[in-house]
């Protein structure tokens, strides 16, 4: 039975808070992770925790995926989560955990972005425009130095403006490739892929072990990125991809909107420091991915 449109517009908000609250804190708890751990084994750690949640779901849900499926679901586990999982780590060595959670507000714009170069969406003067003005902005924060005067390009900004067009890609197969498919069966099963594939590099080519049990930070590092991995992996996917299949790519990466507030309040709780020209980078980003979306 189909959801009423009064009932499936609550939903689709509450979905939409219930993520810019889960998302939001993902880049502090990034950041505690990697006071005892590589940026390698936070990324490969958080797969490995999501991916071990939703084993289970994903065999009950195994009988809803078709041979049309199995190609689209792996690669939405790489470009949705296993990539990202890697990029993020690594930009947060050089990056403040506030401005990776403003940059990450680029996710609609790849996402328009993507949907016109390679779904058939088509592009709008107000496109163009919050393309450009989003860009702008992002390049105001990027090249931010010290005390906010103009310095040099600050390439950990790279990895996320990087990982947010994996996360366009990834909405858009999801709403053109997958909509058939339940968001569960979709989380799960994607995850389940890359499992493997995160948990070899994890205990083979970090050192995971050492630095969780010799490091003096290293249980609590170890929690933290546990907590990133079931929290804003496994159940914030499942949410985005229901989110996805209810709305459509553009206002499920609008959670973006949000996140960055979320973000900023947890890295300004944790002393980082932002002056105006990081403020009003953020506020261009913004406002072009509200043009965008327009």
């Amino acid at each position: 039975m189909s959801t009423p449109p009064a009932k499936k517009q609550t939903l689709v908000w509450v979905l939409l808070i219930l993520l810019s609250l889960i998302w939001g804190s993902s880049f502090i708890l990034i950041k505690r992770g990697l006071l005892a751990l590589t940026p390698g084994a936070v990324g490969a750690l958080r797969i490995v925790a999501a991916g071990s949640v939703l084993s289970p779901l994903a065999w009950r849900q195994r009988h809803k995926l078709h041979r049309r499926h199995w190609f689209w679901v792996f690669v939405v586990g790489f470009m949705g989560s296993f990539i990202p999982a890697f990029l993020f780590a690594v930009a947060e060595t050089g990056l403040d955990s506030a401005l990776a959670g403003v940059l990450n507000a680029l996710t609609p714009l790849f996402a328009v972005v993507v949907g016109a170069l390679f779904f058939s969406r088509r592009f709008t003067r107000s496109t163009i425009l919050g393309l450009a003005i989003g860009f702008a902005g992002t390049l105001l924060l990027i090249t931010a130095g010290g005390q906010g005067l103009l310095g040099n390009l600050n390439r950990y900004a790279l990895y996320v403006i990087a990982a947010t067009v994996c996360y366009g890609f990834n909405v858009n197969i999801i709403k053109y490739k997958l909509a058939d498919l339940g968001a569960v069966a979709l989380t799960a099963w994607s995850m389940l892929l890359v499992l493997p594939v995160a948990a070899g590099y994890l205990f083979f080519f970090t050192p995971f072990s050492q630095d969780v049990t010799g490091h003096p930070q290293g249980w609590a590092a170890f929690g933290y990125i546990v907590l990133l991995g079931i929290m804003s992996t496994a159940v914030a996917m499942t949410l985005f991809n229901k989110l996805v299949q209810l709305s459509s790519p553009v206002f499920a990466s609008s959670v973006t909107y949000l996140i960055p507030v979320v973000a900023v309040i947890w890295g300004l709780l944790d002393h980082e420091v932002l002056v105006l020209r990081h403020y009003a980078g953020m506020a261009i980003v913004l406002l072009g991915v509200y043009i965008t979306n327009r």
